[in-house]
């Protein structure tokens, strides 16, 4: 039997459900290791656990042999945690500020495509090749967005929507996304032109068509503007100073030996976690980094979304050749869609 999907249903939503039933298991998460933080900064940890045991090692030899105490008072570390701690959620939070106005661009390029799409299909032209070009190029706007901020150069989904030759044709071009718009630009301007769009939906569709650009120009400055290195070295500096003389601290703190390294790594493994995760939430579209935003799954539901809106319009408008040729396009777009 012929599985049926539903075109409307929004891979957003899947992704959802999908992951909130795992934020409420806590030991689950707690030990979880694909998705967490802990293999970034492991060799880090076992390094200053290996630097706590050589002091840990000189401290008893020069006690034993020469009957001299090395260590710092544990009270000054103290003040200086705190003071640590409060500069590593400063990092944290500017990381994450820019990964939450990355997930907000990309809403306003899902919204600004289904409004661009409502609104031509709306007070465009009535024409069925017209409505369908325009639609598959408003879903290859998404695609090619990601593109762009993956730095990626070729997508099936791309050659799907719009064929092989006009697919490899936009893969040359420098800025694929204001190709993109550009195309969709000049079809608004030609639907004016010839009387079948009014000025003011014109002008409409023009105002969405920018301001896809605009979110996109949003992404590419978070892209390109890292945090300031001299922000990021001097944090790192002071970590490392915090993490390599605490052990001088904890060796005549402490009533054995052996707990200075135990005790120092588990220091050091908040205070390393915090600083990565600085790092890795401050590219929010990489997928080499944590947490990066799903991307792939956006661009999916925007084809998706447009193409619903396109079907549901060729069912209302009557074209019957045109509704059972796009009907089977439309299918078949949505099953590559979900065998990718």
């Amino acid at each position: 039997m012929e599985s049926k999907v539903d075109p409307t249903k929004d891979i957003l939503a899947d992704v959802t459900s999908e992951n909130a039933e795992p934020y409420r298991e806590f030991w689950r998460q707690a030990l979880a290791v694909q998705g967490s933080i802990m293999m970034h900064v492991l060799p880090n940890v076992v390094l200053s656990g290996v630097v706590a045991t050589i002091v840990c090692f000189v401290a008893y030899y020069l006690k034993q042999n020469h009957s001299f105490q090395i260590g710092f008072n544990v009270s000054l570390y103290e003040v200086v945690g705190g003071a640590l701690g409060l500069l590593l959620v400063l990092r944290t939070n500017a990381g994450y500020d820019r990964w939450w106005e990355g997930r907000k661009l990309w809403g306003g390029i899902v919204n600004q495509s289904r409004n661009l799409c409502i609104n031509a299909l709306s007070y465009g032209p009535n024409e069925p090749e017209w409505r369908s070009k325009f639609v598959r190029w408003v879903a290859v706007f998404g695609h090619v967005s990601r593109m762009r901020l993956r730095n990626e150069s070729e997508s099936p989904e791309v050659t799907n929507l719009i064929g092989e030759q006009s697919a490899q044709e936009l893969f040359k071009t420098e800025h694929m996304p204001s190709a993109v718009s550009m195309m969709l630009g000049g079809m608004l301007k030609d639907a004016c032109d010839r009387g079948l769009m009014t000025e003011p939906a014109f002008l409409q569709a023009e105002q969405e068509r920018a301001k896809l650009i605009d979110h996109l120009g949003a992404c590419e400055r978070i892209l390109r503007t890292p945090l300031a290195m001299a922000y990021s070295v001097k944090i790192r500096q002071f970590i490392a100073l915090f993490i390599l003389t605490l052990p001088f601290a904890l060796v005549n703190s402490l009533g054995a030996y052996w707990q200075v390294p135990l005790l120092t790594m588990m220091v050091a493994y908040p205070l390393l976690s915090l600083d990565q995760l600085g790092v890795e939430l401050q590219n929010p579209f990489s997928t080499k980094n944590l947490s990066h935003l799903p991307l792939a799954e956006i661009s999916k539901a925007i084809e998706k979304n447009v193409l619903s809106l396109l079907r549901a319009k060729s069912v209302k408008s009557g074209d019957l050749d045109f509704k059972v040729r796009e009907q089977k396009r439309t299918e078949e777009l949505i099953s590559f869609l979900n065998k990718n």
